[in-house]
């Protein structure tokens, strides 16, 4: 047997960068070089004696420092190397960003650099300027926390193994599958892999196949890919399953004892007709001094949603509902969300409602929060409630008898909603005079057959009903907030920070080619301009352009404990009370507030402001889920279009190419720079525009261009035009 500590006389290959990396790595820690020689796997006297010759190297040359006797640590120079913590975005080829709380703009690091981070991760980066450009640019150092473990992809397989041809373009590299990890998949299957190992030579990373999706492009297949992207589930664990069902849903005499009785009020709910849970109702009383009686009346989830239990556990891993083009995918089981929960007409339910009076100025006179029991007589869709709005008319189902009360409910009903249309109008129009911001951008939907092929494209924009719905949901989130906010407790915010000054630059840069301008001096004056804006573009060509890039110079809502207001809608205090079957959020505002009205001392922030982050993340997730399931629908909705022309907006303009959005339908696609035959053209930054070299011809950002479909590529969820020309205006 060899000795175990023999002796060597070999160097030590690239001593000086193995040390540097190790310090580099924790650079917060300090090494002697007995704990170095144990990180190289080395303990004999000759590899010891060159590492502490090699750290006095390192000391005379400023790479590290003598912090102890014998001790050295990583040393950075204020200005010039530092560490910081962020999030990795990878971008194209394997670059990417890392995005930074603590540095004026994200830092550049090369593909070369990257050291095995993905997108997504929390990572330390050593950073440093360019002399070239003074921007920052850096090496990961070390990798503090993976964003996920599995990536969707293409299946190949070869005699021995196999490798996962990863379909996000923001992951880099493939997962190489050792032979027997391949779950019994074929070539050409998409699949579910899962990252067990990355070691440090290889070039991929290994992992095993956890799910087989399917055939790429089948229609389930790729709706399930969307999901796993994400790490979205589409289904519940059968233990949540079993634990749903064995709740007791039945509406019982000692409850209603608790709850403040409202079942004799008359109460009705406005949702979109094709719902299935209804989150809210509203409930509406003339008083005899001439003000209004109104209660929001939201489902009591947490009556059922008990803390600790494997429901709550899914429901606050889960933090949200999908709504994907065809289907949602809920926070809580059916039989909750559409059944218990949800309040469906002529039915009793637990609520947890918000009672307001309030006179003819939209004044509160009074407000009173607490669990209810309430019976909803009417279920309108919000079609027949705008109907309702533009006659003045009772528009109950003549089948439908809500009579046997001493009044006539339905004409009663007709009322309530006309003067509630009435008094959202003048909430409106104060928030606006308050510095809200009006986003009514139009929504994308499809008419699908029953195999959900789509068949048709409408647009979807906000009525009066959805407005009316809209302004009574904002005035219980933001009383709920202000109540507990003023006594300084723990809570559950929506905040929403001022936008980025930069990006209302770009924007005013961009929306200046169509002549309109924005006054950006204050807030208040930059929301009003908004307005204008968002109001001028109604109708035109640009709009959808304008309202997107408008969206995008906002900061990005989301959930914590620390108050700073909601600027979009002009809010000193606000939160969501209003919708619990679908946001957890709601679920934990509903705790919070029977907690304190119980007489509750103070949540512990810290746990609080931990789930609202969870929340924000799951919430971020499943919006692009549900973009994807758009675009994946506008690709499948024009692979039947491909022979046609249409006439589209350039809504994006790169160094490879243009984006272009069909005005008929919203579908945006690229057209390859290269494709464009007529010129060679180059991106000139400044201008947002390709121009020809040649022919001085210019693809602008706004133009109007005809194109047609040249490849519809479902898997990928992508569009490739070609365009004819532009249009002459």
């Amino acid at each position: 047997m060899p000795r175990k500590n023999k002796k060597s006389h070999n160097n030590i290959p690239n001593l000086s960068e193995k040390l540097v990396k190790i310090f580099q790595k924790q650079h917060k820690k300090s090494f002697d070089y007995r704990q170095l020689s144990s990180k190289l796997g080395v303990d004999d006297a000759n590899s010891r004696n060159q590492i502490i010759k090699k750290l006095r190297q390192l000391q005379v040359k400023g790479k590290i420092d003598e912090v102890e006797r014998g001790k050295f640590m990583i040393k950075t120079i204020e200005g010039e190397d530092a560490y910081y913590i962020g999030i990795v975005d990878i971008a194209t080829r394997g670059n990417g960003y890392v995005v930074c709380e603590d540095t004026e703009g994200d830092i550049f690091v090369h593909a070369k650099n990257m050291n095995q981070a993905l997108h997504g991760d929390e990572v330390e980066v050593l950073a440093y300027r360019r002399k070239k450009n003074n921007k920052l640019e850096g090496e990961i150092t070390y990798i503090s926390k993976r964003a996920k473990a599995e990536f969707v992809g293409i299946l190949r397989l070869q005699k021995d193994f196999g490798f996962v041809e990863c379909t996000s373009s923001k992951m880099y590299t493939d997962i190489f599958i050792p032979k027997g990890m391949t779950m019994g998949a074929n070539d050409g299957d998409k699949v579910v892999a899962e990252i067990h190992d990355w070691p440090e030579k290889a070039k991929s990373p290994f992992g095993e196949i956890v799910q087989i999706l399917g055939k790429p492009g089948e229609h389930n297949t790729e709706i399930h890919s969307i999901l796993a992207e994400y790490g979205l589930p589409y289904e519940f664990p059968k233990k949540v399953e079993e634990y749903a069902n064995n709740i007791d849903l039945e509406i019982k005499a000692d409850e209603i004892a608790k709850r403040r009785d409202m079942r004799d009020t008359p109460t009705f709910t406005i949702d979109p007709k094709d719902a299935k849970d209804f989150d809210d109702a509203l409930s509406f009383v003339p008083l005899e001094n001439g003000n209004y009686e109104i209660g929001i009346h939201i489902a009591d989830v947490s009556h059922y949603l008990k803390e600790g239990t494997v429901l709550d556990d899914e429901a606050y891993e889960r933090a949200t509902s999908v709504y994907l083009v065809d289907r949602v995918v809920p926070m809580l089981p059916e039989i909750l969300s559409n059944g218990a929960c949800s309040l469906r007409p002529h039915e009793e339910k637990y609520t947890f409602s918000a009672v307001f009076e309030i006179n003819d100025k939209t004044e509160v006179v009074n407000e009173w929060f607490g669990r209810t029991v309430t019976y909803s007589d009417q279920r309108f869709a919000y079609e027949e409630a705008q109907a309702m709005i533009e006659s003045g008319e009772n528009i109950v189902p003549a089948e439908v008898s809500l009579t046997g009360k001493d009044y006539t409910v339905e004409q009663h009903i007709t009322d309530a909603i006309l003067k509630m249309d009435e008094l959202a109008k003048i909430m409106r129009k104060q928030r606006m005079r308050d510095g809200a911001i009006s986003f009514d951008k139009v929504e994308v939907k499809f008419n699908l057959d029953e195999n959900s092929n789509p068949t048709g494209v409408y647009f979807k924009t906000a009525q009066d009903a959805n407005k009316l719905i809209e302004e009574f949901m904002l005035l219980a989130n933001r009383k709920v907030a202000g109540f507990i906010g003023k006594q300084k407790k723990t809570f559950v915010y929506r905040i929403h920070d001022e936008p980025n000054e930069e990006k209302l630059g770009n924007l005013q840069n961009i929306i200046s080619k169509f002549g309109y301008k924005l006054d950006l001096q204050t807030p208040k004056t930059t929301a009003n301009s908004l307005n204008e804006l968002l109001e001028n573009v109604k109708g035109k060509g640009e709009q959808n352009l304008v309202d997107t890039l408008a969206i995008r110079t906002m900061s990005k809502a989301e959930y914590s404990t620390d108050n700073i207001g909601h600027y979009g809608l002009a809010f000193d205090y606000y939160s969501h009370f209003t919708s619990p079957i679908r946001r957890y959020p709601d679920v934990m505002v509903h705790r919070l507030l029977q907690f304190y009205l119980d007489g509750g001392k103070n949540a512990d922030a810290e746990e609080y402001e931990a789930k609202c982050k969870h929340s924000s993340n799951m919430e971020g997730l499943s919006t692009k889920a549900e973009r994807d399931s758009i675009k994946y629908m506008q690709v499948k909705f024009m692979q039947d279009h491909q022979d046609e022309e249409f006439v589209g907006v350039i809504s994006g303009v790169t160094e490879w190419g243009i984006y272009v959005e069909i005005v008929s339908n919203k579908c945006e696609g690229m057209v390859r720079i290269r494709e464009i035959k007529d010129d060679y053209y180059t991106f000139d930054e400044k201008q947002y525009a390709l121009v020809g070299e040649n022919t001085d011809n210019i693809y602008q950002l706004g133009d109007e261009v005809v194109i047609m479909v040249k490849n519809a590529d479902l898997v990928k969820r992508q569009l490739d035009f070609v365009v004819l020309g532009k249009v002459v205006k």
